[in-house]
């Protein structure tokens, strides 16, 4: 796959099937190696696009700063560069920040998100603490692959793809992967959540607890939503709960779409272990948790 000159860097991207886009951004010292499911299972119907932020994976060290920014302007001459006119954007974790401020930037390049264990702030304690550990890990040589151990471990379902995983993070540059920790310790974009016209897709694990207060910030500010809830999953939906995130991704797709009046498959995808929680039209009252059995 590529390793082209986009944006004044080197970047690493892979596409696959053909369809509507959907762009995958990869939180920070994991690569788009993260996405290898979403790959095999979702590029039968869509144009499955993933790319290593600069200084990720194989993509190459950036002289230039990483922040959201470059990386939102580094999406759009991808997109470009495969003559995409609109995408979805499907955001990880701190991924998700960065869909987020493509969205509020580049409002007209975008049909929609889905936002994965995703924030707009990264405000408490806990995510706080995380965040400044792993600048400190990532500035220490000897700590730098106990950090990768601990990061790439956490996300995997099998060896496998641990290894897989493992073989790209330490392809980084530790001084790109750091400004990307730092960046996110301080974006905040939850005041202008309501700037948002395009409609998003919120996915978080039931067991995620230190996620809460991110799921309901965005609840609270977005204005086209809709949220899922899987009972049984913690963080890591794009590996450990990869079927299930999956066919709701294709379902959600497929629904939109529909809204728009395009060509798409008529049949709506029912996830046996997830529940609704609520969307924009329920916030102010009550929600029922209803089952999708």
């Amino acid at each position: 796959m590529p390793l082209e000159r986009i944006n004044g860097t080197m970047l690493y991207y892979e596409t696959y099937g053909e369809g509507v886009p959907i762009v995958f951004i990869h939180p920070p010292l994991i690569s788009s190696a993260n996405f290898r499911y979403q790959q095999m299972q979702l590029s039968d119907e869509f144009q499955v696009i993933t790319f290593d932020i600069r200084g990720h994976g194989r993509s190459e060290p950036s002289q230039t700063p990483v922040t959201y920014p470059l990386i939102c302007e580094d999406i759009l001459r991808l997109m470009d560069r495969l003559n995409i006119e609109k995408a979805f954007l499907c955001g990880y974790s701190t991924g998700g920040s960065i869909a987020l401020e493509a969205m509020l930037s580049y409002p007209d390049r975008f049909r929609g998100g889905i936002l994965i264990s995703a924030m707009s702030e990264a405000s408490d304690f806990y995510l706080r603490g995380r965040i400044h550990a792993a600048i400190g890990l990532s500035s220490w040589k000897a700590a730098i692959r106990l950090l990768t151990l601990g990061v790439t471990w956490g996300n995997s379902d099998s060896m496998a793809t641990f290894r897989r995983l493992m073989k790209d993070a330490l392809k980084g540059d530790w001084r790109n992967i750091r400004q990307y920790y730092k960046y996110s310790l301080n974006y905040n974009c939850t005041n202008r959540l309501h700037e948002i016209d395009a409609p998003i897709l919120l996915m978080f694990g039931g067991k995620d607890k230190s996620f809460k207060r991110y799921c309901h910030l965005l609840q609270k500010g977005l204005r086209k939503f809709k949220l899922i809830t899987f009972r049984e999953e913690n963080h890591r939906l794009p590996t450990l709960a990869a079927d299930k995130t999956n066919q709701m991704i294709r379902s959600w797709i497929r629904n939109e779409m529909r809204r728009n009046d395009q060509a798409v498959p008529e049949e709506t995808i029912r996830i046996p272990e997830a529940y609704i929680i609520g969307d924009q039209a329920a916030m102010g009252a009550e929600r029922p948790e209803n089952n999708l059995e």
